[in-house]
C-alpha cells in the first residue's frame, strides 16, 4: 500500500475517537488527537501492512495509545476479528483491559481457558500464562483472525520456554504488534517475532520498524526532563570474616566493596536513607507548589526494606506511605488508588518499575541494588510521563559509578544484540548484568539468595549531597544534608523549561562556589570542588589510569634518561597531589597530560 493510500485509509487525527493523550489530557507537544510519533507510527504501519511490526518507544511516550489505535483500525476494517494482549504482569494485564475499555474494545483480563464470553473482543494474558498453555492460544488464533499485541516484547526472551511458547501460540496470528521501551537484553536469547540484521561488524542486532527515543520525546515535550540528585557519604560495615571496612560512596572500589558500601547506604537503620528520604520529601514539597498532586516513589530491593522505608516516611512526613509488594493480592488496587489520590509517597518492590502508569509520579528514590541499564531505564520511565508543559522529574541516587553512567546515557538508543564476541583475555562486559537482569524481572519477592551473596553487617552510614546531573552535565559541590547549599538544589521550581533548568543549576553552582571561597580553609570539611572536576570512576577505570600513567612515564624515562621515580616526583611537583597509588582520577589525568606534554617538547 502506498503512503498516500495509507494516509487516506487512516482517519485524520481530529476525527479519531481517542482523546489527545489517551487516557488523559494532551500535554504540550502533541499533534491533534494523537501525538506526532503515534500518528507517524500508524502511517508507517498502514503503508507497509506488515504481519509483524516492532515499535520501540521510550517509557512514558504512549505505546498503549498507539497499540489500541491500531487495534481499533484493524477491527474496524475487518483485518482482524479479535485481539490478544500479552503483558509481563497481572497488574499490567488488567491495566490494558481498562485502557481498551475506554475506547470500546472489550478485553477479558481474567481469561484462563475455554471460549471467550460473547461480550468480549479478545483477552489480556501474561507471558507466564501463555507459557503454561500455548496450544490454547494457538487454537484461538487459528479459529479467528487475531491481532496479538506483545507488550514489552523483550520479556518473551526471559526463558527459552516463554519464547518457544510465544512462537507456538502466535505463529498462526494474522497480525503481531511488538512493543517495547527497552529492546536490549544482556543475554543472547532471541526475541520471538523480532527481525535481526547483521551489521558490518558481523553482529546481529534487532531491527525496529518504528523508533521513538527519549531524546526525541524530550524535544517534543512528550516526556519530562530528569534531574538526577546524587548522594555520597561515608559507609562502615563488617564482613563475614569479622573485618570492619570503611569507604566512601563514589570512591574507586572493587566490585564487592562497591556492592557492600551500596547496601550499607540503603540500610534503613543507618543515617544515609533517612537523610536522602528527607531531601526527596523536601523536593516533593517544592514540586507540589506548582504541581499540587505530584507524588513520589521509592523503589526498594525487598519487602523488609520497603516496609522500613515506609515507616521512615511516616516519621518524616506524618503521613502514611502506600506500600506495594508484588506478591500481595491487593497490590494492583493500591496502585490504582494511589494514581487517583493526593497521597505523597508510594513505596514498591520491583513491580512498579515497568509499564505501570501513574503520571503524577514526579520524584523518585532509587533504593535498590539492581544495576542493569534495562531496569534503570524502566525505573526512571515511571517519572517521565508528561502531563503539561514545563514539568520536571527528580530522581535521587547513591553515588555509584554504574548508576551515574546510566543517568548520563539516558538518551542512548540500544538494540538487542544476539552476538556478543569476547576477545581473548577480556572480561565479558555483559556477564555481570545477566544474573541481575533475571532478578530485576522477577514478578514475586521470593527468596533469591541475594542476601547471602555478600554477607556483611552494616554498621553506620552518613549522607552527603554530592552532585546534580542534568542533560549530560554535572553541577554542584558537596554539601551536608539540611544545609543551605543542598536546599539551593532541592528548591528548584517544579515547572521550568529545559533551558531554564540548566541556567538555574549553573547559577546555583556559581553561588555555592562563591560561598565556599569566602570560608576559611579550616572550615572546608568536605571536598569543595565543582562536580565536573570530581569525576566518579570505577576501580577498573582507576587501574587503567594508573597503568596508562606508568606506561607513559616508562616511555618518557627511556626518552629522557631520567629514572622513573624522579619523573613521578616531578609530576607531583608540577601537578600537585599525593603519590600515584593515592591520587584521584582527576590528578592522574592531569599527570598523563603533563607527561605527554613533556614528551612532545623533546621531539
Amino acid at each position: 500500500m502506498s503512503t498516500t493510500a495509507a494516509s487516506s485509509a487512516f482517519p485524520p487525527p481530529s476525527s479519531h475517537p481517542l482523546s489527545p493523550a489517551f487516557p488523559g489530557r494532551a500535554p504540550w507537544g502533541t499533534a491533534g488527537k494523537l501525538r506526532a510519533w503515534q500518528h507517524g507510527a500508524m502511517e508507517a504501519y498502514l503503508a507497509a501492512q506488515p504481519r509483524d511490526f516492532l515499535a520501540v518507544a521510550t517509557p512514558g511516550a504512549g505505546k498503549t495509545t498507539f497499540a489500541l489505535t491500531l487495534a481499533s483500525w484493524l477491527l474496524h476494517h475487518h483485518v482482524v476479528r479479535q485481539v490478544t494482549v500479552v503483558a509481563p504482569t497481572e497488574h499490567l494485564k488488567a491495566q490494558w483491559a481498562d485502557a481498551a475499555a475506554r475506547i470500546g474494545i472489550r478485553l477479558d483480563p481474567e481469561y484462563s481457558a475455554g471460549p471467550v464470553g460473547r461480550e468480549y473482543q479478545g483477552v489480556a494474558v501474561t507471558y507466564a500464562g501463555v507459557g503454561v498453555r500455548p496450544m490454547l492460544h494457538r487454537n484461538r488464533c487459528e479459529q479467528r483472525k487475531t491481532l496479538v499485541i506483545l507488550d514489552e516484547i523483550h520479556h518473551a526472551g526471559d526463558s527459552r520456554s516463554w519464547g518457544e511458547a510465544c512462537l507456538e501460540a502466535f505463529e498462526p496470528a494474522t497480525r503481531r504488534l511488538a512493543l517495547t521501551g527497552t529492546p536490549f537484553r544482556s543475554d543472547t536469547n532471541p526475541i520471538p517475532f523480532v527481525t535481526y540484521a547483521e551489521g558490518n561488524d558481523g553482529i546481529r542486532r534487532s531491527v525496529a520498524d518504528y523508533t521513538y527515543g527519549y531524546g526525541n520525546a524530550l524535544a517534543d515535550g512528550v516526556v519530562r526532563p530528569v534531574i538526577f540528585l546524587s548522594y555520597s557519604g561515608s559507609m562502615r560495615w563488617r564482613t563475614k570474616a569479622g573485618d570492619e571496612v570503611a569507604a566512601r560512596l563514589g570512591e574507586p572500589m572493587t566490585k564487592d566493596a562497591t556492592s557492600q558500601a551500596w547496601r550499607t547506604a540503603l540500610d534503613p537503620r543507618g543515617e544515609w536513607m533517612p537523610a536522602v528520604l528527607r531531601a526527596a520529601d523536601r523536593r516533593l514539597t517544592e514540586v507540589r507548589r506548582s504541581v499540587p498532586d505530584a507524588g513520589g516513589l521509592v523503589i526498594a530491593s525487598d519487602q523488609d526494606s520497603a516496609r522500613a522505608y515506609a515507616k521512615l516516611i511516616r516519621e518524616i512526613t506524618g503521613e502514611a506511605a502506600t506500600v506495594v509488594l508484588s506478591d500481595d493480592g491487593g497490590a494492583s488496587q493500591r496502585i490504582d488508588d494511589f494514581r487517583t489520590s493526593q497521597g505523597r509517597w508510594l513505596v514498591a518492590v520491583r513491580m512498579v518499575s515497568e509499564g505501570v502508569d501513574v503520571p503524577r509520579l514526579a520524584v523518585g528514590v532509587y533504593a535498590t541494588t539492581i544495576a542493569t541499564p534495562l531496569f534503570f531505564a524502566q525505573a526512571v520511565g515511571r517519572f517521565v510521563r508528561s502531563r503539561r508543559r514545563g514539568e520536571t522529574a527528580s530522581v535521587f541516587l547513591p553515588t555509584i559509578p554504574s548508576l551515574l553512567g546510566f543517568a548520563h546515557e539516558l538518551e542512548l538508543e540500544r538494540d538487542h544484540v544476539l552476538d556478543k564476541p569476547k576477545k581473548a583475555g577480556e572480561e565479558d562486559p555483559y556477564g555481570p548484568e545477566a544474573d541481575l537482569l533475571k532478578d530485576a524481572e522477577r514478578q514475586k519477592d521470593e527468596p533469591d539468595g541475594e542476601q547471602d551473596q555478600l554477607p556483611f553487617e552494616a554498621l553506620e552510614s552518613e549522607a552527603v549531597f554530592d552532585r546534580v546531573m542534568y542533560d549530560g552535565a554535572e553541577f554542584g559541590m558537596q554539601a551536608h544534608p539540611g544545609s543551605e547549599e543542598e536546599q539551593d538544589y532541592l528548591g528548584i521550581p517544579g515547572l521550568l523549561e529545559p533551558d531554564q533548568v540548566r541556567l538555574l543549576l549553573r547559577k546555583r553552582q556559581e553561588r555555592q562556589i562563591a560561598h565556599s571561597r569566602r570560608k576559611p580553609d579550616e572550615e572546608a570539611d568536605l571536598l569543595e570542588l565543582p562536580a565536573e572536576r570530581r569525576p566518579v570512576v570505577s576501580h577498573k577505570e582507576m587501574m587503567e589510569l594508573r597503568r596508562e600513567l606508568n606506561s607513559l612515564v616508562g616511555a618518557y624515562a627511556h626518552q629522557s634518561g631520567k629514572p622513573h621515580g624522579v619523573i613521578h616526583t616531578e609530576l607531583r611537583r608540577a601537578c600537585g597531589g599525593p603519590p600515584t597509588a593515592q591520587a584521584t582520577a582527576g590528578q592522574l589525568r592531569q599527570r598523563v597530560l603533563k607527561v605527554r606534554e613533556w614528551a612532545t617538547r623533546m621531539r
